[in-house]
């Protein structure tokens, strides 16, 4: 009898070693921490510690914003220096009937019929520096008589207008502030289709709002908004009162100032354009200066060199501007510019469509002479042409 139940205990202990040895090979998880190791004859290999991850700011740029999972930073350093700012418009209530304009009538009942209304208009701005210098679009504060900035931390100013470009649609403020958080501009030509940006503004007049996309395009051109176009396009949430807020990268940095959307409702549709930041240093720098902008002209009305246009006149080339109008005793008509010249390079620099043909204009000193490349009857033609003042706009019928 003893010998049988020593018999059953060691098939009993057989079949328990080998299902033990079945899940330490296919299923160790399954096995208590102790059972699972190995035995004290196998060799173990101890790991290693696993190194200490690097802070962020230590770690390269590429692995650092993949390892991101908050733009929290970025937006805590940007939002400080993003305003709100309210405008004002003031008219008399005698504009609205003729009566109130009249002297008869207005010696009976006085002016108690001329009262002011007034309209405010919302839209946002960004601290460029912190002695009091901001940033906006010049549709937000256009024909306000009376223009407020609300900062972050709730503190209102009157805010005085230094001066404005309605070219390229940005206007710049001045508060009589001292140490201001000021923005961090950033690098506009670094910039890559993907990058992350953030959009902040006031939204519908809600409150200072943060949005996240990305820039979907580079130096978007021709679309019909302002005269000098060079945008950055992006995906991020833009909404009517975001114009004139900032446009930042991951890092927090002003990239552009968000002026207009693509949009059939009034609403987003994630097609949005921010000035690139490369512009805004362009022209803040010359209102603080002067109070304007300057910019150089000769007098040509020009239009895109299409492949169509190249194949009909049988051109040798399928980039440059025709001249297809000069303006009479204006710079180019002086020059000897003529209608029908294909201009290709201004100062050596090459002209690919009539947007790039007046960016270079521009940039030009007025008073300074320059050379123009054209092509003329199938040949290269050079001409001297001392470059004009750009008039400001509706003061001239041609470019």
């Amino acid at each position: 009898m003893l010998k049988k139940l020593w018999l059953v205990f060691a098939q009993a202990v057989t079949v328990v070693l080998a299902l033990v040895f079945t899940f330490a090979t296919l299923r160790p998880e399954w096995l208590p921490a102790r059972l699972s190791s190995a035995p004290s004859g196998t060799p173990q290999v101890a790991q290693a510690p696993e190194p200490p991850r690097a802070a962020p700011a230590d770690r390269p740029r590429a692995e650092r914003d993949r390892a991101i999972l908050s733009y929290s930073e970025a937006a805590g350093r940007a939002t400080p220096a993003v305003v709100n700012i309210f405008t004002t418009k003031t008219s008399r209530a005698q504009q609205d009937h003729p009566l109130l304009g009249d002297p008869l009538f207005r010696r009976f009942f006085g002016d108690q019929f001329d009262q002011r209304q007034q309209t405010s208009s919302l839209g946002s701005g960004v601290i460029a520096t912190p002695d009091g210098y901001v940033l906006t679009n010049e549709h937000v504060i256009d024909a306000a008589d009376e223009i407020e900035v609300l900062l972050a931390n709730g503190t209102r100013a009157s805010a005085k207008l230094v001066g404005a470009d309605p070219e390229t649609d940005l206007a710049v403020l001045r508060i009589d502030m001292k140490d201001l958080p000021a923005i961090e501009f950033g690098n506009a030509d670094s910039a890559k289709i993907g990058d992350v940006v953030l959009a902040i503004g006031n939204p519908f007049g809600v409150g200072q709002t943060v949005t996240m996309g990305i820039i979907s395009a580079l130096g978007r051109t021709q679309l019909g908004i302002n005269t000098f176009e060079n945008f950055i396009q992006t995906d991020a949430a833009i909404n009517p009162g975001n114009s004139g807020g900032a446009l930042v990268d991951s890092d927090g940095r002003l990239l552009g100032i968000n002026t207009a959307i693509y949009s059939r409702t009034g609403g987003s549709l994630g097609i949005g354009f921010a000035i690139p930041v490369s512009t805004v240093r362009q022209v803040m720098d010359q209102i603080v200066a002067t109070g304007s902008v300057t910019r150089g002209y000769i007098g040509v009305e020009p239009q895109d060199l299409t492949p169509e246009l190249a194949e009909a006149f049988r051109l040798p080339r399928r980039e440059g501007a025709i001249i297809a109008g000069v303006m009479r005793s204006g710079p180019a008509d002086r020059a000897g510019v003529r209608v029908g010249d294909i201009l290709v390079d201004v100062n050596g620099k090459p002209v690919s469509d009539t947007a790039s043909m007046l960016n270079l204009i521009a940039q030009l000193a007025p008073g300074s002479t320059v050379q123009f490349r054209f092509l003329r009857d199938g040949r290269q033609v050079e001409i001297p042409i001392k470059i004009g003042k750009r008039p400001k706009p509706g003061q001239r019928l041609r470019e």
